[in-house]
Parts: structure tokens; C-alpha cells; sequence
């Protein structure tokens, strides 16, 4: 434990220098010190208590002032690790940026950035893995506590060996340096051949940490991998590549993804090890940060090709894009193919497939998403639910789909649901299906949500359409009885379908009750009835409603004066009480169509031509008794 205690202090103490100090950029000598110090302890002694005699020296290559550490060595070069200037350098402070290497090697980062976060790439967006930590992603020192974890809780000496072999391979900083300083810098020239005379030592450490940055362009990781691929002391692995792709996916450069996918597919067509599942799922997240559908379409069918499997997040994430991109017949068909293959995502990402398809118009393809979450107990969230009932209310050959949905409310939702239910409430309405409508109204005053007159509105107008004015005579009493105060429009409507009926009588009567319960009435409310008895051709009892309109403050439109003018005209042949309607209109700032006057001057005109022939104008008696 011992060993496990320098290991875990060595990864400690480099992190903390580190995040105290961010300005400085701390070499690795006391890290490696300590470790050639136990290494070359293991060799001659294998005593444990070596730690008491040489820990000092490690602890003399770092100095505290006041609990503000300060770490700092010289590389070979010359050039400071502390902030100073450096001849190689790049950044403000004269010295390249690294990426964060957390395990007992390179410790180094840029003075103003924070080292890049691992795991998901486009969280605004959804895609990939809910977990924002990946397992399969590149962090040294995640693996390196995952080790030391399951070494404190099964203890295994083999251990040891492992680590020292593992990290008995130095990193040259002198030489990371200096390709970070290349790849971070503008090239002239080929990259390829500024490398070659370089003379590297590579390791899958060194590489995995050039790979890593990110501060160099994607186009130069693509270049560097390509270079130490083809060398001989170099083999790369599925790590090394899952730390490429994500590092140019945060990126998010259209010109980095196409150059990326194209060399995935190169290293899939050599070797098809190099290539898996989350790292074709990352490139489609890419694609989808970038808007480009018919590219993430491309990945996903590739695939197979690559000897990859889909998973959840691959179907996921490839409609989600195509979706966005209105591409919704290519996108229905990876959905299918995704719920026969049973790899469905999250009820959370379920829920925002359906809304795609909803806002696409596609509420019936929404519903056989929400027929297979339920099927497999993965419910998409409530919200997503409201939304496809109330998508599939506006169609009416869905509407019964929509309440069918109802019934799977438990109850302590339904109680707060009025927007869904309601809208089915008016879909059943709109398609006539009466029956059902008021069955559900009922459903809804016994178990909630409580209706409100939106509700019973829908039903009155329902019956009222369909000429059934009693039955929304019931349902004006209903509201009444539960309290509620039927609406001004609740009594419109019913007047409307009473005049259709022939009913007047009756619908004068509705309009009295209609009095008692509101103070202010609405146009339309009288409009129904000056119509209607224009229509009957009773034009006293229209203009008495007109002038009742007056007296109870609601104020006569352009609709009413050319209705009691045109029919005046046209019926009556009462010009002169036209032409009283047409002043009293203009003294209101009301203006009357072309037709209305036209009308006026071609019955005077008909009625002087009349008389000067001796003959007699038929309604002018009345005219005149008027």
C-alpha cells in the first residue's frame, strides 16, 4: 500500500499545482524524480521505507510561499516552464499550449484555458449518451484512478509491475514541446517532413497526448496521426482514436468533420479494429452541431461496412438530425428500423423523437413511438405526451388515437391535464362524434381535470353546428349548475342554431336570460338577430334591435347597417329609412360599401321614375307610415 499511497499522492499533488496556480506551466522533473526514485529503490533494496530517507529530495523541487505553491523547472533547452518567455513558445506567455496530462507524466497547461472536459460532445443538443462522462474516452488519469481504485479494494501484486512498466517509457517535453509548437503554428510547407526531422520517440503516451490538445487545428491532429501511423514504433489504438475524433468534434469546424470522416473511413478500409460504435455515434453528433443531414446519413449507413453494430444513441441521434433537416422519409425509416431492432434510447430522448415528427406533421409516426415506450416501460416524459395528443387532435382521422391515449393517464396527471384533454374534447367536436365528446366531458367532471366553459363551449358548438339546440340548451343549464357563469359566446351560439330552426321566438328569449347574466353583450349577439329578421322580413323589429343595441352600450358595426340597408332596399324598397340608417352610420365614423350607397340612389331613382309614370311603388306606404 505503500506504493499505491506514493502513486496516488504523485497524481494528487500534480493536479492541485495545477489548478492553485494556472499561470504557471509545471514540468514533470519532481514527478519523475519521485518515480526514479522508487523505481531504482525497487531494483536495490525493495524496502518500503525509503520513503522516510529520500522523500526530501522530491520535496526540495518544489517550493511554498504562504500556500501558494510555485513549481517550475528548466528544460533542456533553456526555455521555462514558469511563465516566462520561451523561444519555442506560442501562446502569450512565450510557451506553447498542452493539453492536461492528470498521471505522473506531462502536467502542463495554458495559462488562460482550461483543459478540455471529457464526455458528451453536444449536450445543448442531446446527442450520444445521456452520461456526460465516456467510458471509452481518452483521460490518463481517470484510468489511472479506476487502477488504483480496484487495487485498494483487491489488492494484487501484479500491480505494481504494471505501472512501472507502463510508465517506464519517459516523454521526451523537450520533443512534445516542440511538435505542439509545429502543430499549433501555422505550417509552411509539409508537415509531414518537419516531423520526419524531428526524430521522435514515440509511445502511445506521446502520441495520445499530441492527439489531445486542444489547441491545434483538426486538419494537423488528422497529419500527425497519419505521420506516426506509418512509423514503425508506433501502433494505434482504439483509445488514441476515440481521443481524436472527440477532441475535433468540440471543434465544431465544417471543414474538420468532412477531412475527419474521410480519414475514418481510410483507417476503416486498413484496419476496421480502429473504428467502433461511439466513435461513428460522436462523428453523426458532429454532424449534427453542424446541421449537415445528409452527411450523419452517410455515417450511419456506413456502419456495417465498418463492422460496426447500432446502438441506441446511433438510431437516436441520426433522426434526431434528419429530423431537424426535414428529411423526415429518411428519417421514418431508421426509426422503424430502430423499433424492430428493440435498441430504443431514453424515454427522455423517445419523447423528443416524437416531438420531431409531431412538428413534422407526422403525429400517426409519433404514435407508434409511443406504442413501442410503452410496450418496453420506457414512458416518454409528460410533456412529449401533451404534445402528440394534441398533434393528433388537429387530424381528424387521429382524433380517436388521441383519446385513446387519455386512458393511459394515471390519475394524479390527469387531474392537471385540462390542455390535452381539452383538445381532444374539440377534435371529437369538429368530426362530429358528439357522443363521445359529451362521454369524455363526464369522464372529466368525475375523475378531472375540472372543465371549464373552453370545454363545454367546444360541446355547445358542436351540437349547435350539428342543429341539436336543446341538447346545448342541457349543457348551458349543466354550467350553471356547477357553478360556473356561461359565457357570452355559450349564448351566441345557441341564438345561432335557434334561428336556423326557424326558432325566434326562442332565441329572443335566450338573449333575455343572456341580459340577466351579463351587463355588456357582444355585436354578434344582436347581429344574429337583426339578421335573422331582415331576413324574415320584420325590418321594425330588426331596427328595434339595433337601436337596443344603442341604448345598452354596444356599439353597432359596418356589418349591421348594410345588412338593415341592403335589406331595406332590396325587400322593402324603403329608401328614405335607408337613408336614415346611412347618416346615423356616417355620424358614427362608420363608412358603408359601394353596394350599400349604389343601392340607396337606385331605389329613389326606381321610385321617381315611378311616379312620374303615374304608377306606385310597392312598399312606399309603408315608407310613408313610417
Amino acid at each position: 500500500m505503500w506504493r499505491y499511497s506514493l502513486l496516488r499522492a504523485s497524481s494528487i499533488r500534480s493536479q492541485w499545482l495545477n489548478r492553485a496556480n494556472p499561470k504557471t506551466l509545471a514540468s514533470t522533473s519532481a514527478l519523475s524524480s519521485c518515480l526514479e526514485v522508487y523505481t531504482n529503490h525497487r531494483k536495490n533494496h525493495g524496502n518500503p521505507s525509503f520513503m522516510s530517507r529520500e522523500s526530501h529530495s522530491v520535496a526540495e523541487t518544489s517550493s511554498y510561499d504562504g500556500g501558494n505553491p510555485s513549481f517550475s523547472s528548466n528544460v533542456s533547452d533553456g526555455s521555462s516552464f514558469n511563465g516566462e518567455t520561451s523561444k519555442n513558445g506560442n501562446d502569450g506567455h512565450g510557451s506553447p499550449r498542452f493539453f492536461s496530462e492528470g498521471f505522473h507524466g506531462i502536467s502542463i497547461e495554458n495559462s488562460d484555458d482550461e483543459s478540455p472536459k471529457v464526455g458528451g460532445f453536444f449536450p445543448e443538443e442531446s446527442c450520444g449518451d445521456e452520461n456526460p462522462g465516456r467510458t471509452d474516452s481518452f483521460s490518463e488519469e481517470s484510468h489511472v484512478d479506476d487502477a488504483l481504485a480496484a487495487d485498494d479494494e483487491n489488492p494484487n501484486p501484479d500491480f505494481e509491475s504494471k505501472v512501472e512498466t507502463r510508465d517506464s517509457i519517459d516523454i521526451n517535453t523537450e520533443e512534445l514541446q516542440s511538435v505542439l509548437s509545429v502543430l499549433q503554428s501555422s505550417l509552411e510547407g509539409s508537415l509531414e517532413s518537419k516531423l520526419d526531422e524531428m526524430n521522435l520517440t514515440l509511445s502511445d503516451k506521446f502520441v495520445a497526448i499530441v492527439i489531445g490538445d486542444p489547441h491545434v487545428l483538426g486538419e494537423n491532429l488528422i497529419g500527425f496521426f497519419k505521420w506516426a501511423n506509418k512509423q514503425s514504433d508506433f501502433s494505434p489504438s482504439i483509445r488514441v482514436m476515440n481521443s481524436l475524433v472527440q477532441n475535433i468534434s468540440q471543434k465544431r469546424r465544417e471543414r474538420d468533420a468532412h477531412s475527419l470522416w474521410n480519414f475514418i473511413k481510410e483507417i476503416a478500409e486498413k484496419d476496421q479494429k480502429l473504428v467502433n460504435t461511439e466513435i461513428l455515434n460522436e462523428l453523426i453528433c458532429f454532424f449534427r452541431a453542424l446541421g449537415k443531414a445528409k452527411a450523419g446519413l452517410e455515417v450511419f449507413k456506413k456502419f456495417r461496412d465498418f463492422g460496426c453494430g447500432y446502438n441506441a444513441d446511433s438510431y437516436f441521434s441520426t433522426i434526431e438530425l434528419l429530423c431537424c433537416r426535414r428529411m423526415f422519409d429518411d428519417a421514418w425509416s431508421i426509426c422503424e428500423e430502430m423499433l424492430n431492432s428493440g435498441y430504443l434510447p431514453s424515454s427522455a430522448k423517445l419523447g423528443k423523437l416524437m416531438a420531431c415528427f409531431c412538428k413534422g406533421e407526422r403525429a400517426k409516426d409519433a404514435h407508434l413511438i409511443y406504442l413501442m415506450s410503452k410496450e418496453k416501460k420506457e414512458f416518454p416524459p409528460i410533456s412529449s405526451v401533451h404534445f402528440l395528443i394534441s398533434s393528433l387532435s388537429k387530424v381528424n382521422e387521429t382524433v380517436n388515437l388521441a383519446s385513446e391515449i387519455l386512458e393511459d393517464y394515471p390519475i394524479e396527471v390527469r387531474k392537471k391535464a385540462i390542455k390535452p384533454f381539452s383538445s381532444v374534447v374539440r377534435g371529437l367536436c369538429r368530426i362530429g362524434d358528439m357522443e363521445n365528446a359529451k362521454i369524455l366531458l363526464f369522464n372529466m367532471i368525475d375523475g378531472g381535470p375540472p372543465p371549464g366553459n373552453a370545454v363545454f363551449n367546444f360541446i355547445i358548438n358542436g351540437y349547435s353546428k350539428s342543429g341539436k339546440p336543446d341538447e346545448a340548451i342541457e349543457l348551458l343549464n349543466l354550467i350553471e349548475n356547477r357553478g360556473l357563469r356561461p359565457d357570452v359566446y355559450s349564448y351566441s351560439v345557441i341564438m345561432s342554431s335557434l334561428v336556423r330552426s326557424g326558432r325566434l321566438d326562442d332565441a329572443c328569449n335566450l338573449l333575455n336570460e343572456a341580459k340577466k347574466r351579463h351587463s355588456v353583450l357582444t355585436p354578434v349577439t344582436y347581429h344574429i338577430l337583426i339578421r335573422a329578421y331582415c331576413n324574415d322580413g320584420d325590418f321594425e323589429k330588426a331596427i328595434s334591435f339595433l337601436d337596443e343595441m344603442k341604448e345598452n352600450g354596444v356599439h353597432p358595426n359596418v356589418d349591421e347597417y348594410n345588412k338593415l340597408i341592403q335589406s331595406l332596399c332590396l325587400n322593402a324598397l324603403d329608401w328614405r329609412t335607408a337613408q336614415k340608417l346611412l347618416e346615423e352610420m356616417t355620424k358614427a365614423g362608420l363608412y358603408p360599401n359601394a353596394i350599400t350607397r349604389s343601392l340607396i340612389s337606385a331605389v329613389k331613382e326606381l321610385e321617381e321614375e315611378e311616379l312620374a309614370s303615374g304608377g306606385h311603388i310597392e312598399g312606399q306606404e309603408i315608407a310613408e307610415s313610417g
